[in-house]
């Protein structure tokens, strides 16, 4: 059996600054998924992923620091950084997919996301596989 992304049916993203989430959103959204950016790195409530999407498939995507900065220079230091990462932890745990994007193009997340959703029989509303 399939399963089919309907419009209540989101893709979840979640990640710290600069790891691409919005990249892929975009490149998803184009696909005719349903997606959501979790801004889990900036909330103190751990399953704050679950409790506002609880999505059908969650995307950890993951970015050492100081690629981050290379991509997006932030006002941001290494411990506010870390601090992500630890607000982020339980949905690390719980993620379906991980991916360390430090040496990934935006093509290459969006060619693994993609496979695994379609490894998984998640397909936009209307695709059939």
């Amino acid at each position: 059996m399939m399963a089919r992304v309907t419009k209540n049916d989101l893709i979840g993203i979640v990640g710290p600054c600069s790891a691409g989430k919005s990249t892929l959103i975009g490149r998803l959204n184009e696909l005719n998924y349903s997606c959501r950016h979790i801004a889990q790195d900036h909330s103190y409530v751990p399953d704050m992923w679950q409790r506002l999407v609880n999505p059908i498939a969650l995307i950890y995507l993951d970015v050492s620091y100081g690629v981050s900065m290379q991509r997006r220079p932030l006002n941001l230091n290494l411990a506010e950084f870390d601090e992500q990462k630890n607000r982020l932890h339980h949905a690390f745990k719980n993620a379906d997919l991980y991916l360390h994007t430090d040496d990934l193009s935006p093509e290459d997340v969006a060619n693994k996301v993609v496979a695994f959703l379609n490894d998984h029989n998640i397909h936009p509303p209307g695709m059939q596989k």
